[in-house]
């Protein structure tokens, strides 16, 4: 059994592993990374994904229409707007150049979450001058709500005390990460940013009063922080606590329902259930085709109370929006709970490690326990998370809205 204590499996300090890491920058580090089989394999799955056309996430290969509509939400487009600005006045001229991508760029769905990189684009956050990160973090605060600012700032802090533990600060660092810059910032034309790396990766789309943000991807490996200094947190316990609460809430028989696989890696699980890079997440990077039917228990069969702790437990998930466009997202989650679908993988003691997907026409979120990447454990452990948030049916990155400002706009794009 796994220890709870990720101390436990922290790699030796005079692990060869580490030593050549040491000292190097990103790019050389990944060098050898990328030339091995398993990563070659890796980026040429991902690329030949990414190099498909974005259809959206479904459970059956159709796309289903008219979800989501134009409307002015409350959020606050100024203050955004003159985030990006600023952020645009802050930064060199080659920096702008390599920053800046039109509204419809392919390169909004090249992110990725490992912490070697796979690909070049935009600037990389820990390599520009401090004032260019703190108006990235201006702009991220325009967006994001203040409890969502914090998780992701937490979630860079977790970034960093992992090189930190090991001396591989070159590598991963609180700025370790690639930001886009996508259209025009404006009022009422569409635009947005993409900020991704070592488990992070936000898309914010903002058309006037309405955003999207999604995909989006929050992870960290060990998820307790505890540097000594008096800083301490745990990242991802509310998404974990409302997915335990949901789950010992159901009869023995929706439990079972519910409960697709007993075992995190099961022998009854299809070929293509588990990946090695995802796990037994369905929905990360360049996934944004993928098909995946509904499993587990449908939200329609559930009492009130039941159906209030499945709001809760998406709603853990969606703290980044800002509130009147949080209420907003709310809003579609419940107008399509009859349709919304709840499944669990793994033991329901409420203390080993799990996995949860709740998945609707509207909202995709999956919680995953994972193995050791820079931890030797070889089963899952509750101290390495992986979350996803996914919209279906076309509409991450914005791109259904895109189609219809384009299409209200009589523009022929």
């Amino acid at each position: 059994m796994t220890s709870a204590d990720y101390r436990d499996y922290l790699i030796p300090a005079d692990s060869p592993r580490l030593a050549e890491a040491r000292g190097l920058d990103p790019w050389t580090y990944a060098k050898p990374i990328r030339a091995t089989e398993r990563a070659r394999g890796l980026i040429a799955l991902w690329q030949d994904l990414y190099r498909q056309p974005f259809r959206g996430i479904t459970t059956d290969g159709t796309v289903l229409e008219g979800r989501y509509a134009l409307a002015d939400e409350g959020f606050d487009v100024r203050a955004a707007t003159a985030a990006a600005r600023g952020l645009l006045d802050t930064m060199t001229e080659g920096e702008t150049a390599r920053a800046r991508y039109p509204i419809d760029a392919g390169q909004w769905r090249d992110w990725y979450n490992p912490e070697w990189p796979m690909n070049d684009h935009g600037i990389r956050l820990d390599q520009v001058d401090a004032r260019v990160r703190d108006a990235v973090a201006a702009l991220m605060r325009a967006c994001l709500s203040d409890d969502g600012y914090v998780k992701t700032e937490r979630v860079r802090s977790a970034n960093l005390f992992l090189g930190e533990l090991y001396d591989l600060r070159t590598i991963m660092n609180d700025w370790s990460y690639h930001f886009l810059l996508f259209g025009e910032p404006g009022e009422t034309e569409p635009w947005g940013w993409n900020l991704y790396g070592h488990h992070l990766a936000v898309n914010c789309f903002v058309r006037g009063g309405q955003i999207v943000l999604s995909p989006t991807f929050l992870g960290a490996e060990p998820t307790t922080i505890d540097r000594g200094d008096g800083e301490e947190f745990e990242l991802f316990r509310r998404e974990a606590l409302t997915g335990i609460e949901l789950m010992l809430s159901l009869p023995r028989d929706q439990r079972e329902r519910a409960q697709t696989y007993r075992r995190m890696r099961d022998p009854a699980m299809p070929a293509d259930r588990w990946h090695f890079a995802d796990e037994r997440q369905l929905a990360g990077a360049y996934r944004d085709n993928r098909i995946i039917p509904y499993e587990g228990v449908n939200a329609r069969t559930l009492t009130g109370a039941q159906q209030e702790r499945l709001r809760e437990v998406v709603a853990s998930f969606l703290d980044l929006l800002p509130r009147r466009s949080f209420q907003a997202r709310i809003r579609q989650v419940e107008a399509a709970m009859d349709d919304t679908w709840f499944g669990w993988i793994g033991p329901t003691d409420g203390v080993s490690p799990f996995y949860y997907r709740v998945q609707s026409p509207v909202i995709l979120v999956e919680f995953d326990n994972h193995t050791g990447v820079w931890l030797t454990n070889s089963e899952p452990a509750r101290f390495h998370v992986h979350t996803i948030v996914r919209t279906p049916n076309g509409n991450d990155y914005g791109k259904d809205l895109l189609r219809q400002h384009y299409a209200a706009a009589g523009h022929p794009h």
